[in-house]
């Protein structure tokens, strides 16, 4: 099947999106050898900074294959931004469905027709204190199954140094610039669950697999392995719920924007003592 054709709304955001990213961010794209050249496909993107969606979206615009992210349909709904998600080509999810592949048919189509949608596994921004990929939701891993659609994974570190999570007054670091880097894996290899039915049990070692390939490409990005255990932010939430606020040492509390903003500074520094010779040699425009 042909690829989505860039239209007018994404050539617009593109016009108004790419000029700041050049301006205030070198670029590091890797692996866009991987990106499909035709036919439909599922991007499993890692969360770090409120701004790495327009750098993996820039990415995957000069591969020529543009991006659809997922989100919530109220947003489809008011004013230019619901012209806007929906000239793009946006995809919403309806969590009212009942069934649960049903929240995610609009996806599925979408792979069906020959395009790219890109997930956020982890959901939400990352609070692992060290951003490290967090453990992952199942939506992935379900229209995977679904659709037998190449699944690639996507790495990104950069964006946190400029823009950290949940970012106070004095956390924003435009300058020096920063480099923005993506690189994306080969597919990954799911086959073995082809024809399995989606049982909670198999949509976790789906989901796994894919959280997985996504912390190998940041672990090649950031020169160091990750940690053994991948962090559970429900859990704890759970655990500091079942301890009182008195009681809770350091390490109990949920980590905040103070201390997203110290583990930045500290992966920013870590970053610059292990960067590689030549900087953002693989900057693309």
């Amino acid at each position: 099947m042909s690829r989505r054709r860039i239209g007018f709304w994404y050539r617009l955001a593109a016009v108004l999106c790419k000029p700041p990213l050049l301006v205030f961010f070198k670029r590091d794209w890797r692996g866009m050898e991987h990106i499909p050249e035709k036919d439909g496909f599922i991007a499993v993107v890692n969360h770090n900074s409120a701004v790495d969606p327009l750098s993996y979206a820039h990415f995957q615009y000069n591969t020529g294959r543009v991006p659809r992210f997922l989100a919530k349909v109220s947003l489809f709904r008011s004013g230019f931004v619901g012209a806007a998600m929906r000239g793009t080509g946006q995809i919403p999810v309806f969590r009212e469905s009942k069934d649960a592949i049903g929240a995610f048919r609009a996806a599925v189509e979408a792979i069906d027709k020959g395009e790219c949608v890109a997930f956020y596994p982890e959901g939400t921004l990352t609070r692992d204190p060290r951003m490290w990929p967090m453990k992952g939701k199942t939506g992935a891993a379900r229209v995977a199954l679904e659709t037998r659609a190449p699944v690639i994974p996507v790495a990104q570190w950069g964006a946190n140094l400029a823009v950290p999570p949940y970012p106070k007054r004095g956390d924003i670091r435009l300058f020096p610039r920063k480099t923005l880097t993506v690189q994306a894996g080969p597919p990954i290899d799911l086959s073995e669950f082809y024809g399995q039915e989606p049982t909670a049990a198999v949509l976790r070692q789906v989901t796994d697999r894919i959280m997985d390939a996504i912390t190998a490409q940041l672990s090649d990005i950031r020169g160091e392995p990750a940690p053994a255990e991948r962090y559970d932010h429900r859990a704890v939430e759970q655990q500091q719920e079942e301890v009182p606020p008195q009681q809770q040492t350091g390490s109990d509390r949920q980590t905040g924007p103070a201390e997203h903003a110290e583990r930045t500074k500290q992966a920013e520094r870590a970053q610059q003592d292990t960067a590689p010779p030549g900087g953002a040699g693989g900057e693309n425009a």
